[in-house]
C-alpha cells in the first residue's frame, strides 16, 4: 500500500518543463533564468535557515548549498520547516526531503559539518550568495569575518534581531557594504523572558531570501 501511495504521488509531480513555465508566468522568464543559473549558500538550518532555504527553492534559485551540523529537535518545531517525524534526523537530510517534495528539479548539495574559518572557502567556493542564518553570536561573526575578509567577490546577507513580540515592522534589511547585507531588527535577542516566535523569525528569513533574489536579479 505504501509503495502504490508513493507511485500514486510520484505521477502527480508536474514536469520539469511545467514548473519552470509556471514560474515563469507568475515571475517572468527573464529573472527565471537569472535565478536558476545561481547557486546559494545556506550556513545554518534553522529558523532563519530552513525558511530561506524553502522561500529561494519556492522562487526557482538552481542551486542551494545547505550546511549545519546540527540534528532536529522537538523544541525547533515551533518556527523550523522540520516535520515531527523527522526528530533526531540530521538537519541536511531533513531538510533536503523536504526541499525535494516543493521543488524536485532544483540542484542540491549537503553538507553535515559545522562552518569555520579553516573549511568555509572550500564549503561556500561555489556560491554566488552566503546566507548567514546561525543562532550563535560567535558562529555569526566568525563567517562574517571569514568571508569578507577571504571572499570579498562574494554577497554575504547576514541576520541580527529577531526576537520576541515586538512588532514585525522593525524588522528590517541594512546594506552594510556593496555586498554584505544584514536582516533583522538589530537589537532584540533570547534572553530572560525573550524568545522566538515562528512569524518574526519568519519575517527576518523573508527578508533575507528576498536580499538574495533581488542580489541575483542585478537589482541591489
Amino acid at each position: 500500500m505504501a509503495d502504490t501511495c508513493s507511485q500514486m504521488r510520484d505521477s502527480c509531480v508536474p514536469s520539469r518543463e511545467e514548473m519552470l513555465a509556471a514560474l515563469e508566468k507568475r515571475q517572468g522568464e527573464d529573472a527565471v533564468r537569472k535565478l536558476q543559473a545561481a547557486t546559494v549558500a545556506v550556513c545554518g538550518l534553522g529558523g532563519l535557515g530552513s525558511n530561506i532555504a524553502i522561500s529561494l527553492a519556492r522562487a526557482g534559485v538552481g542551486k542551494l548549498i545547505l550546511v549545519d551540523f546540527d540534528r532536529v529537535d522537538v523544541t525547533n518545531l515551533h518556527r523550523q520547516q522540520y516535520k515531527a517525524c523527522q526528530v533526531g534526523l540530521p538537519k541536511p537530510e531533513a531538510l533536503l526531503a523536504n526541499l525535494k517534495e516543493i521543488a524536485p528539479y532544483t540542484d542540491f548539495e549537503t553538507h553535515s559539518e559545522k562552518v569555520t574559518a579553516e573549511n568555509a572557502v572550500p564549503l561556500l567556493a561555489n556560491a554566488d550568495v552566503i546566507c548567514e542564518a546561525f543562532d550563535n553570536a560567535e558562529a555569526k561573526a566568525m563567517l562574517v569575518n571569514t568571508v569578507l575578509e577571504t571572499m570579498p567577490e562574494k554577497f554575504l546577507v547576514a541576520a541580527s534581531g529577531m526576537a520576541g513580540y515586538d512588532s514585525g515592522n522593525s524588522i528590517a534589511t541594512r546594506k552594510v557594504t556593496k555586498r554584505f547585507y544584514v536582516c533583522g531588527d538589530g537589537q532584540s535577542d533570547v534572553g530572560d523572558g525573550i524568545g522566538l516566535i515562528a512569524p518574526r523569525v519568519m519575517l527576518c528569513a523573508a527578508h533575507q531570501a528576498l536580499v538574495v533574489i533581488r542580489l541575483i536579479l542585478g537589482l541591489e
